[in-house]
């Protein structure tokens, strides 16, 4: 495991940044004991970190996780008042930054999940979480409201009633109810956490890059569209894939009963 050199990447705040080249895989590692507190400074930071990572050859899956009990209890509070509105209004922008990576991106969530740090696991892929694991959106009791996209995203997830009851009272949603409600892809003893995360990575690392990659932007581009404009954008992209070299390649490994060796191209 090596830490990355990325110019972007140096004197990071409350999380460092692992690359396991021969996996293919990206750690990002929230480390701020006890709570994994996210900082202002933190939040471009990350955006940063997760672009970077994007751009990286070595880099197949990017993961999310934390160290300790707890994924993140939120936002450090104080630096709410402290910052400049203009700083304020790039919140969402930043914490967004897993849901635009091309790649996927798997977040592992135990303990609280708290505030900034429910909204970020939101954006990303796949959310594996912990039997611990407490996702809660809390802004009310501080008089505020979410504001990095997780009232959004969580609508389109589990719909009105279910986020009016999680945001308007500031309500604690367990693991296995995440994963009941379909806010979470997976839910797992906590001492499975790690292994879950892993085998996960090791499948989607199977799956063709340039596959993976339209799927990804495909789904993301068509939440909101009709049904008809969504049937016809997987078609061209569906068409677009129909000349790639992993597509001919998983044709071939399929009828000569191999595994296909996909390349991404």
């Amino acid at each position: 495991m090596n830490q990355t050199t990325h110019p972007d990447l140096a004197n990071l705040d409350g999380f460092r940044v692992e690359i396991d080249a021969a996996r293919e895989r990206a750690d990002i590692v929230l480390d701020r004991a006890p709570m994994n507190t996210i900082s202002m400074p933190q939040r471009d930071q990350l955006r940063k970190a997760f672009e970077a990572l994007d751009e990286d050859d070595r880099v197949r899956v990017i993961v999310l996780r934390a160290m300790g009990e707890h994924f993140s209890s939120g936002g450090y509070i104080r630096g709410f008042l402290e910052a400049s509105p203009e700083h304020v209004s790039k919140l969402a922008w930043n914490i967004a930054a897993p849901a635009r990576c091309a790649k996927p991106v798997i977040v592992a969530n135990r303990g609280y999940t708290f505030g900034v740090g429910f909204e970020i696991s939101l954006a990303c892929d796949f959310r594996i979480v912990s039997e611990t694991c407490q996702y809660a959106l809390p802004e009310q009791k501080l008089g505020q409201i979410p504001g990095s996209g997780g009232s959004a995203r969580l609508q389109k997830i589990v719909g009105i009633t279910r986020t009016k009851d999680i945001v308007m009272r500031s309500r604690r949603i367990p693991g296995r109810q995440a994963y009941d409600w379909g806010l979470a892809t997976e839910c797992v003893a906590d001492a499975d956490l790690e292994s879950a995360t892993d085998k996960l990575v090791d499948e989607l690392r199977a799956f063709s890059p340039i596959a993976q990659r339209t799927a990804k932007k495909l789904l993301n581009d068509t939440e909101d569209a009709s049904l008809s404009i969504a049937i016809e954008l997987e078609g061209h992209c569906y068409s677009r894939l129909r000349q790639s070299d992993d597509f001919r390649e998983g044709v071939e490994a399929f009828h000569a009963k191999r595994p296909p060796k996909f390349k991404g191209s």
